[in-house]
């Protein structure tokens, strides 16, 4: 309690420009919870949908039925299950065109799971660079208002003879709470980044394998088809 009457004390005399720092910090501090709280829900869910669909598309499920079931779910289906309706949706497209080979068919499914994929990744991604550069960008402005209060603790030294340590504590003590402040936004922003792009940077690999396991059923497919024919 006495520590936060304290802060309260040192926020409330401290200058214009330091206090507009800390609210400023205060901000970016709140900002990047709220990133960081969204982005793990968001990627949490992310992953555990990739893990059911892909034990749901192992199972050996008809490719049809699954197909008509996610469309039927419309703007609900993310991830996995975006790349194969993409997938499977321009395969049965260019495969009931006359005179498509299968090399053709596929060049185009693997075009348009691969702008799903980008998609998927782009809102996967969403954010992280604003906490990057929360984590950057705030321990510099700390420092800025630390200077700007020494700064101002040495002008206040010169304007009397005997300074005292009691002069002076308050004025270093202001300035050293905003770097603590920008530490204390930047800390979380960093560390909530690194985990979230490694997170990202896993997911995607499992995209791009499912891609590639998924193009190759097809390609069979499509070869297959045409021996038929």
């Amino acid at each position: 309690m006495h520590a936060e009457i304290s802060f309260i004390g040192l926020f409330l005399e401290a200058s214009l420009l330091v206090k507009l720092v800390m609210l400023t910090l205060l901000g970016l501090s709140i900002m990047s919870w709220a990133v960081i709280i969204q982005r793990r829900k968001l990627l949490n869910t992310a992953k555990a949908k990739s893990a059911r669909f892909e034990d749901t598309f192992w199972s050996g499920v008809d490719l049809n039925r699954l197909y008509k079931e996610l469309v039927a779910r419309g703007d609900s289906i993310a991830g996995l299950e975006c790349l194969f309706v993409a997938g499977f949706k321009e395969y049965s497209r260019l495969s009931k065109s006359s005179g498509k080979q299968p090399d053709a068919v596929m060049d185009g499914t693997s075009r348009a799971m691969r702008v799903s994929l980008s998609r998927e990744i782009e809102k996967l991604e969403n954010n992280l660079p604003l906490l990057a550069t929360i984590g950057s960008t705030s321990p510099y402005i700390g420092l800025f208002g630390t200077v700007w209060g020494i700064m101002n603790s040495f002008i206040a030294i010169g304007t009397v003879q005997n300074a005292t340590l009691a002069m002076v504590a308050p004025g270093i003590a202001e300035a050293l709470i905003a770097t603590a402040m920008g530490l204390f936004a930047a800390i979380p922003a960093v560390i909530g980044y690194n985990r979230f792009t490694t997170q990202v940077d896993k997911l995607e690999t499992a995209y791009v394998n499912f891609m590639e396991e998924f193009s190759n059923i097809l390609h069979r497919q499509a070869y297959s088809e045409k021996e038929a024919v």
